[in-house]
């Protein structure tokens, strides 16, 4: 594994050009597309700590009882489209210092980055046989749910795919984990340093042209905080679309026309329903030669109530809905009703609010003046609600115990002659006591 690691810091360079070219985002998100998986490696290199078992000499006389881990044998791994580096070393990586073999799916909008990953590892030393990388669609999906030797899957992606393969693997007897859709909110109270917060909306919002599961799609303004949004209005508008290779621009396209219908359908749903755009990200200017790419620029709404289509669900673009409350109490449980707990923030300079906030968000990962929270690889990606189905997280202490399972051992040594005098118990054994009765 630290080979394995050395191996993708020296081809970073190759392997976020392979995602922008393939996937669309800028080159220098895709740079931390990669990083944010190495860093998931170098921690699998320290995994040993994590696999330990535990010990307990002389329950009985003796009795020694002890525990350890065990590997589950074939795990699978199925990777959505929109970091297609981060998301497959989430997952092989964990499995494989656990003992398993492995599966992977890469999406099969972009496969190469796995597939570069994969042939890494392999070079890394790896044998044959213990990673593989599988291609294909809803079929290929089914395969993974259903074949019996595959014990363990883990899922990332939309709610429709992830629900299915919760309920089909699970079926089966499989272990599953799987993070699914988001809906992030990011309370801003009054008392927060204005321009952070216009920077880390803006970041949040747009970057990755929204497609990822810890955006901030949604902002909760607090009283006069309201005031901010025209101030993020003003440094979105500055925002350049265009291919991720090119050096100047800011936010790459969408993934597929399909999807920009979407989200430009969700985007005129919300002026249908009676919220007002104040930024329109659609058909924004392009550099000639991109004007049939799939682009939206960032987007902005204001007025936004709870039942409204472009609220409810979860977009995954450049757009940004804003929503206007009194108090910090109304903020918290307007967020608290939202079914999805991927991730929360709060932006202000109170320490008694940020207490508040952390112990009262129903969300797994919490941002105080953080907008993206998501955790290093020494903690776990802790999405809760309907955002996470299973019971163990990836990467960190859980993403190790989902990989393993316990196996717990009493054993029991005596001399001959000690053994000789006790005779049989038919009774239900009790620590501490030889009674034949």
């Amino acid at each position: 594994m630290f080979k394995y690691q050395a191996l993708i810091r020296s081809h970073q360079e190759e392997i976020a050009a392979i995602i922008t070219r393939e996937q669309g985002k800028t080159l220098a998100d895709a740079r931390g597309d990669v990083f944010r998986g190495l860093e998931v490696v170098e921690a699998s290199c320290g995994a040993a700590n994590h696999l330990m078992g535990e010990t307990l000499e002389n329950v009985s006389k003796g009795m020694d009882t002890y525990s350890y881990k065990v590997p589950l044998g074939v795990c699978a791994g199925i990777a959505p489209f929109n970091f297609p580096a981060m998301i497959p070393l989430w997952m092989f990586p964990v499995a494989l210092v656990a003992g398993n073999t492995y599966v992977m799916k890469p999406s099969e909008r972009v496969p190469s980055a796995a597939m570069k990953l994969v042939q890494l590892a392999h070079e890394a030393g790896v044998p044959k046989g213990v990673l593989n990388v599988i291609h294909g669609t809803h079929d290929c999906v089914n395969f993974i749910c259903d074949n019996p030797a595959i014990k363990a899957v883990s899922f990332v992606g939309g709610n429709a795919a992830g629900e299915h393969i919760y309920r089909r693997a699970g079926s089966t007897g499989k272990r599953v984990q799987s993070n699914m859709a988001a809906k992030n909110h990011g309370i801003i109270l009054p008392d927060a340093t204005r321009q952070s917060v216009v920077n880390a909306m803006t970041g949040a919002a747009f970057g990755a042209a929204g497609q990822r599961c810890m955006a901030l799609p949604v902002g909760v303004f607090v009283g006069r905080s309201k005031e901010w949004i025209g101030d993020i209005v003003k440094i979105a508008s500055s925002l350049k679309c265009g291919a991720g290779h090119e050096p100047e621009s800011d936010i790459g396209p969408l993934i597929s026309p399909e999807h920009k219908k979407k989200v430009e359908a969700l985007i005129q749903s919300a002026v249908d329903e009676g919220a007002k755009i104040v930024l329109d990200g659609r058909n924004p200017k392009v550099k000639k030669g991109y004007e049939n790419g799939n682009f939206v620029g960032p987007t902005i709404i204001t007025g936004v109530k709870p039942h409204m289509q472009c609220y409810a669900q979860e977009i995954f673009g450049p757009v940004l809905v804003c929503v206007e409350v009194d108090t910090f109490d109304e903020a918290i449980a307007f967020c608290n009703r939202n079914p999805y707990g991927n991730g929360a923030c709060l932006f202000t300079n109170s320490g008694s609010a940020a207490r508040k906030f952390q112990f009262e968000i129903e969300s797994g990962n919490v941002g105080i003046n953080v907008p993206i929270p998501v955790p290093l690889p020494y903690f776990s990606f802790t999405g809760s609600k309907a955002s996470m189905f299973g019971d163990l997280q990836f990467y960190g202490k859980t993403g190790i115990q989902f990989y393993t399972r316990p196996k717990t051992v009493t054993s029991l040594w005596r001399d001959d002659d000690v053994v000789a005098s006790l005779g049989s118990v038919l009774a239900m054994p009790q620590l501490g006591q030889d009674n034949k009765k």
